[in-house]
């Protein structure tokens, strides 16, 4: 029996914004995790200008390690997600020193499912933003906001230049839905 492709969070970049405010940008399309674990023993107080900005609104790419403001709900096969398991195994056992293979692969297999429970509910192309801050006592609270277009999607611009006085050329729109079709745009 062939297994279908299960829902998962995608990297989507819809400008060059994150190239510049990440020190590493996940690639367009990757397969996506929340990615808190890498903040847990940071200290946090200390985190300033890039660091500070993956801390806070960064979902981390499990094929680059770099990190995405946004992600798309989308979807992998089981050979794709059976790669980002790996991918983040690797990362969690040699940057983070997780004491075995197994060790790794399980913390990784928790937060790809993670990140599947964030698809729950959300048609495929919706865009999940997120915010992380730092509470009393060390704790990390993540908040989580979708995005999504209004009315059809094939005839909406969702986003679009606002004309100021004194404009001699048209605003041009930017279709969000286009780009996510298209893996994300530059």
């Amino acid at each position: 029996m062939i297994e279908a492709p299960r829902p998962i969070l995608r990297t989507i970049r819809l400008d060059a914004s994150d190239t510049l405010i990440f020190e590493a940008a996940a690639e367009p399309g990757e397969v996506a995790v929340v990615g808190t674990f890498l903040f847990w023993d940071a200290d946090l107080e200390s985190l300033a200008g890039k660091a500070r900005q993956a801390f806070r609104a960064g979902f981390l790419g499990t094929a680059s390690f770099g990190w995405s403001t946004l992600v798309s709900v989308g979807s992998a096969t089981p050979e794709e997600r059976a790669a980002a398991v790996a991918s983040l195994a690797r990362l969690i056992r040699d940057r983070l020193g997780a004491p075995d293979e197994a060790s790794a692969r399980a913390a990784a297999e928790e937060e790809i499912a993670h990140a599947e429970s964030l698809c729950a509910g959300h048609a495929p192309g919706t865009l999940i933003a997120l915010s992380r801050t730092a509470e009393e006592g060390g704790r990390i609270r993540e908040r989580f906001r979708t995005l999504r277009p209004r009315g059809a999607p094939q005839a909406l611009p969702v986003i679009g230049v606002i004309r100021e006085e004194g404009d001699e050329v048209a605003p041009e729109p930017v279709d969000l839905v286009a780009l996510m079709r298209t893996g994300g745009g530059a």
